[in-house]
């Protein structure tokens, strides 16, 4: 409680930011509150991401809210032709499932198979970097779906629900000027506390990759400060491809930042029980650890 204490001084700016996230979420549950059923759009991320995100957007549905899930033509999990008691709204994207298949195991295999340290750390950075670059392929081919979008305008959504991992809910939010909840494990390099204003400060809360907790000794916290600089050429080419993709659909500047700074609620899988202390903002809740497909129970010995 100490370090609480200790680290929430705000600025005026930072304070106003707290009292419109709260004012947001006062607004958004009144509305739900006074609403039979809203209508909700939502762009998923593909692989364990929708798994997690499946069973909300099913639950949704039988609270008797209109649901679209917008699916590409190629996917590993989002199957339009499953069944499903929501909308689906298929775009068609230009790869196979082929292609997608072994794009991922790539990842995968950069990721898991024993390799020293440095070949981790290139192949995991290579292999993001090429994933990244086929959701982004999904992403512009949604964009530029013209009677699609020119739909999803015309359906007059309430809210946008997504996992904004590789940005193209916040596009699309942005687009169809919609307020957005994000569903989401975490973000790389800070990103969703430097979108929502949140202190973050690297002496005290851990970068990714590192096993520190946030009780560190000196030479950790270096170690953490270290990352959080590289984190900067880090994460840029993974989402430069998405900033100039904004400015071609909007016309303007925007960066990635300030697209995720538009969300008017954050939802985090985390649970807080297995967290390391620290600060969020009012439109951040921690939901659990709702993490990749339910399995079915046991069955009970005889």
């Amino acid at each position: 409680m100490v370090w609480y204490k200790k680290t929430l001084w705000f600025t005026p700016s930072e304070m106003a930011l707290f009292y419109r996230g709260t004012w947001i979420l006062l607004l958004l549950t009144l509305s739900l509150m006074l609403a039979e059923g809203g209508k909700i759009l939502v762009v998923p991320q593909d692989g364990s991401h929708w798994l997690s995100m499946r069973p909300v957007v099913e639950k949704l549905q039988q609270k008797g809210h209109e649901v679209v899930v917008l699916v590409p033509s190629t996917s590993l999990y989002m199957k339009s032709e499953e069944p499903r008691n929501y909308t689906v709204q298929a775009y068609r994207v230009p790869y196979t499932g082929e292609y997608l298949g072994e794009m991922l195991k790539a990842f995968v295999n950069a990721h898991f198979i024993e390799q020293s340290v440095v070949n981790v750390v290139l192949t995991s950075y290579q292999s993001t970097i090429e994933i990244s670059s086929v959701f982004f392929t999904n992403c512009k081919s949604l964009l530029q779906n013209e009677e699609l979008m020119r739909y999803l305008k015309e359906s007059k959504f309430h809210v946008l629900l997504t996992d904004p991992i590789l940005m193209c809910g916040p596009l699309v939010a942005e687009y169809l000027s919609l307020p957005s909840v994000y569903f989401l494990r975490g973000f790389p390099c800070g990103m969703d506390s430097a979108a929502t204003q949140c202190p973050s400060p690297p002496s005290y809360v851990p970068r990714l990759f590192l096993d520190n907790s946030d009780s560190m000794t000196f030479s950790q916290r270096l170690k953490n400060m270290l990352v959080d600089l590289l984190e900067l050429f880090y994460c840029k080419p993974i989402y430069d491809n998405f900033e100039e993709l904004a400015y071609e659909v909007f016309k303007r500047k925007v960066t990635v930042t300030e697209l995720l700074s538009r969300a008017s609620f954050w939802l985090m899988r985390y649970d807080f029980v297995f967290e390391f202390p620290r600060p969020v903002m009012p439109n951040m809740a921690f939901i659990g650890g709702i993490n990749c497909v339910q399995k079915k129970k046991l069955s009970q010995p005889q």
